[in-house]
C-alpha cells in the first residue's frame, strides 16, 4: 500500500513538473507571438505614414503646378485684353479719321450740289409753271369725260360722293361711341375713385376745415379759462351734451367747433354763443342750455322743411319727410346749400314737366326730395340717391316719385320722364354760374387751363374763355383752318377738355372762322 501510494505521489509530481514546464513553454510562445504581431502592426503604421506622405507631397506638387498654370493662364489673359482694346481703340481712331475725311469730301460735294440745284431751281420752276397749266387742262378735260360717263353734273356727282362719305362717317362715329361708352362703363367706376380720391389727398385740408368747423367769437381771451373750467370739467361737459369738439388754442379771440354733423355743429355754436352770454359756465348749465338750443332746433328744421313745401307749392307730406327735409338747411355740397339747391331742382323739374305735359306735382315732389337721403346719418350704407328713393317709398311717395328719385344719377332704372327730368334739373342748379363757389386760384387756374388747351392745337390764332368758364371762343386763322376742319377742331377741343379738367356741368366750345376782305379806294 505505502508503494503503491509513493507511486501516486510520484506520477502526480511528474504530472507536475510537466504542467509546469508545458505552460512556461506556452507563455513563452505567446509572448513572442505578441511581439512579432506589434513589431508587424508598427511596420504597418509606418508604412501607412510613409503612403500618405507622399501622397500629400505629390498633392502639394499638383496644387502647386495648378496655379502655377492659373497665373499663367490669367496674366495672358490680360495681356491679350489689353492688346485687344489697344487695337480697338486704334481702330476707332481710324474710323473716326476716315469719316472725318469723308464728311470732308461730302460737304465739299454737298456745296457743288448745292450751287447745281440753284442752277437748276430756275429752270424746274418754268417747268411746273407749264406743268401746271397742262394739269388744269387736263382736269377739266377728265371733269367733262366722267359727265359724259356717268350722266351727271359736277355738283351732283360732288353731292352724291358727299353723301356716302357721311354715311359712312356717321357708321364709323357710331361704332367709335359705342366702343367708347363700353369703355366708360367698365372703367368709370375705378377712375371716378382714382380721381376722387387724388382731389381728397390734394385740396381736403381747407375744403374739410371750412365745412367741419364753426368758429365763436369771443369778448376776451380770458373767457377761454372759463370754457375749460377746472381741470377740464366744463369743456369736456359740452363736448359730452353736444357731440361735437372744442378746440381752444392760440387763435385770439375764438374759439373752434370741429364736427361733421353739421346740425349738432349749430347746436353746439349756438349753445356757447348762448354761455358766452350768460357768463354762468358750468356742468349744469351747459346740460340745460344744450337740451332748450336742441329742442329749438328741431323746431327750427320742421319750420324750414315746411317753408321749403310752400315754396314749391306742394300739399303737406309725412311728418318725418319734413323733418329730414329741413335738415338739408345746414348741409352743403360744393359750398351750395341743399335745401336751397332741392327748391331749385324741383322748380325748375315742375316748369320742364308742364311744357311736357307730364305730372307738375309728381316732378316738384321727386325734384324737392331728390337728395333726401343725404339727411341721413352714415350708418346707413348706400348712395344718396338709393337711401332717399328707400325712405319716400317708406313714407308713402307714389311710385313715379320714388322712381325719379332713384334714378336721377341713373342709378336705378328709369321708368318714365321723372328720373330725366329730375337730372337734368339737379344738373341745371348745379352748374350755374355762382351756383356752387370756388376759391379764386382754382377759378383763374381753370380759365387758364381751358386757353392753353385751346390755343395747343394748330390754326388757332387767339382763345378765350368766357362766361366763368362756361364757354371757350376760339378765333382760327381761315387760310390755314377750313368750315369742315373748324367742326373737327371744336369736337377735338371738347374732348379733350372733358379728358384733362374737371368741371361741374358741360363747357361749350365755339369755334369762329371769318374771312375779311379789306381793300382801299385811292
Amino acid at each position: 500500500m505505502n508503494l503503491l501510494a509513493e507511486i501516486h505521489w510520484a506520477e502526480a509530481g511528474v504530472g507536475l513538473l510537466l504542467g509546469g514546464v508545458l505552460g512556461t513553454m506556452l507563455w513563452r510562445l505567446s509572448a513572442l507571438l505578441g511581439r512579432r504581431a506589434t513589431e508587424q502592426q508598427c511596420q504597418a503604421r509606418v508604412e501607412s505614414s510613409r503612403r500618405e506622405a507622399e501622397a500629400i507631397v505629390r498633392e502639394a506638387r499638383l496644387a502647386a503646378s495648378e496655379e502655377a498654370v492659373r497665373l499663367r493662364r490669367e496674366t495672358e489673359e490680360k495681356f491679350l485684353a489689353q492688346k485687344r482694346g489697344i487695337e480697338e481703340e486704334q481702330s476707332r481712331l481710324a474710323q473716326r479719321e476716315k469719316l472725318i475725311n469723308e464728311q470732308l469730301t461730302g460737304l465739299v460735294e454737298r456745296e457743288r450740289q448745292f450751287r447745281d440745284q440753284l442752277t437748276a431751281l430756275d429752270q424746274q420752276r418754268m417747268m411746273v409753271a407749264g406743268a401746271q397749266r397742262e394739269a388744269a387742262a387736263l382736269v377739266q378735260q377728265q371733269r367733262e369725260q366722267l359727265q359724259e360717263l356717268s350722266h351727271l353734273s359736277e355738283p351732283e356727282a360732288r353731292a352724291l360722293l358727299l353723301k356716302r362719305v357721311e354715311q359712312e362717317t356717321l357708321k364709323d362715329a357710331a361704332d367709335l361711341s359705342r366702343r367708347r361708352m363700353d369703355e366708360a362703363r367698365s372703367t368709370a367706376e375705378s377712375q371716378a375713385r382714382r380721381i376722387i380720391g387724388i382731389a381728397i389727398q390734394r385740396f381736403a385740408g381747407e375744403h374739410t376745415f371750412e365745412t367741419t368747423t364753426a368758429t365763436v367769437a369771443l369778448n376776451g381771451d380770458d373767457i377761454k379759462g372759463r370754457i375749460i373750467g377746472r381741470e377740464g370739467r366744463n369743456i369736456r361737459a359740452f363736448e359730452s351734451a353736444t357731440g361735437i369738439t372744442v378746440l381752444i388754442d392760440d387763435t385770439p379771440n375764438a374759439v373752434v367747433l370741429s364736427g361733421f354733423d353739421p346740425v349738432r355743429r349749430e347746436v353746439a355754436r349756438q349753445s356757447m354763443e348762448r354761455l358766452i352770454m350768460d357768463g354762468r359756465i358750468h356742468p349744469t348749465r351747459i346740460e340745460e342750455v344744450v337740451a332748450k338750443v336742441k329742442q329749438e332746433m328741431e323746431e327750427t328744421i320742421v319750420r324750414a322743411g315746411e317753408e321749403a313745401l310752400f315754396k314749391v307749392g306742394l300739399p303737406p307730406m309725412h311728418a318725418d319727410l319734413i323733418k329730414l327735409l329741413g335738415r338739408l338747411r345746414f348741409r352743403l355740397s360744393f359750398s351750395q346749400n341743399i335745401l336751397d339747391h332741392s327748391v331749385e331742382v324741383a322748380q325748375l323739374a315742375g316748369m320742364m314737366a308742364a311744357e311736357l305735359g307730364e305730372n307738375v306735382i309728381a316732378a316738384k315732389r321727386a325734384g324737392l326730395l331728390h337728395d333726401i337721403g343725404k339727411a341721413v346719418n352714415h350708418e346707413i350704407e348706400g348712395s344718396h340717391a338709393i337711401i332717399g328713393a328707400d325712405l319716400a317709398r317708406r313714407y308713402g311717395e307714389p311710385d313715379e316719385v320714388v322712381n325719379g328719385i332713384g334714378s336721377h344719377h341713373d342709378e336705378a332704372q328709369h321708368i318714365g320722364l321723372l328720373g330725366y327730368l329730375v337730372s337734368a334739373a339737379d344738373a341745371i342748379s348745379a352748374s350755374r354760374p355762382g351756383a356752387r363757389s370756388e376759391s379764386m386760384t382754382t377759378y383763374l387756374k381753370r380759365l387758364e387751363n381751358l386757353e392753353q388747351i385751346g390755343t395747343s392745337f394748330g390754326g388757332v390764332e387767339k382763345c378765350y374763355a368766357v362766361q366763368a368758364g362756361r364757354e371757350v371762343r376760339v378765333l382760327v386763322q381761315p387760310e390755314t383752318v377750313t368750315d369742315e376742319q373748324a367742326y373737327s377742331l371744336a369736337r377735338n377741343i371738347a374732348r379733350r377738355i372733358e379728358d384733362e379738367l374737371l368741371f361741374p356741368g358741360q363747357i361749350r366750345v365755339t369755334v369762329v372762322r371769318e374771312t375779311r376782305c379789306v381793300e382801299f379806294a385811292k
